[in-house]
């Protein structure tokens, strides 16, 4: 959760009536994010005015902008259980289209015993990467064909789109250096092998168009004595060598049958 300690008298200075009115409401509504529709409805007043109160409250650090036109109420006492926190799956899935997805679905399912010191999220936008409220928040872009594999998950009451047990090994081993590298993504395989679908898992693969990630996936696979399961991935792969580990030096033994430069050794990566 993003949070910040800070206590009700700090808070309370500085605000007139209507702005302690607007953020109570709000809050106890749970609208701790918020629009300048939202101010316009809550105080019956003109957008002109909405964007001088809301221009007041930020420059008083009641409040953050997040994105253009969305507001943060920065931790405030509000209402009779008086919450001051927002989630940050909430905060980084305000710039949608996006879903949760690498090492922090990792951490989420419990694959990973690393807990990751940013929100990672994949997007079909370019959204640049920004810190709110201490929280840093790492936007990954990626193409249209390779936005799918997730489910709704509910925070707050709100849904929140995270990618799938089997897309978040996907989109690990498509993109390793957002989730620790192959090591990181073995040991993931290893711990969830009891709970994801390996016909879906090679599905997803193929379905991602990325040649590299059906090799790491189908060398990762047989490392860890799943033959059985790797046999859907082979006949996939082309001809060329790729290398395992792009977050490592390009140095190591081949594997003939994955065509991949082995550039991490085995006895690090098993289980």
């Amino acid at each position: 959760m993003v949070t910040e300690s800070v206590t009700s008298d700090e808070k309370r200075k500085g605000l007139s009536k209507m702005e302690s009115y607007l953020l109570s409401y709000l809050a106890e509504n749970r609208k701790n994010i918020f629009t300048l529709s939202d101010v316009v409805a809550v105080l019956d007043c003109t957008y002109e005015n909405a964007k001088v109160i809301v221009g007041r409250l930020a420059k008083k650090k009641w409040i953050v902008r997040i994105i253009k036109g969305k507001y943060l109420i920065v931790p405030l006492t509000a209402g009779i259980k008086g919450e001051y926190t927002e989630h940050e799956f909430i905060i980084a899935t305000l710039f949608e289209p996006c879903y949760i997805a690498y090492w922090t679905a990792l951490n989420y399912y419990g694959f990973t015993e690393q807990v990751p010191n940013k929100i990672f999220a994949a997007t079909m936008k370019r959204v640049r990467d920004r810190e709110i409220l201490g929280m840093k928040f790492k936007f990954v872009h990626i193409s249209e064909k390779k936005f799918f594999g997730f489910n709704e998950i509910l925070i707050s009451n709100v849904r929140i789109k995270m990618s799938d047990k089997e897309k978040t090994i996907v989109d690990c081993l498509d993109k390793p250096r957002y989730c620790g590298g192959v090591e990181e993504i073995t040991k993931a395989i290893f711990f969830a092998k009891d709970e994801i679908d390996f016909g879906k898992l090679a599905s997803y693969i193929i379905k991602m168009g990325n040649n590299t990630a059906i090799k790491r996936l189908g060398f990762i696979l047989d490392l860890l004595g799943m033959n059985m399961d790797s046999k859907n991935l082979e006949g996939k792969i082309s001809n060329s060598y790729s290398i395992l580990d792009p977050t490592k030096r390009k140095t190591g033994k081949y594997d003939p049958k994955w065509k991949l430069l082995l550039n991490v050794s085995e006895e690090e990566l098993k289980w």
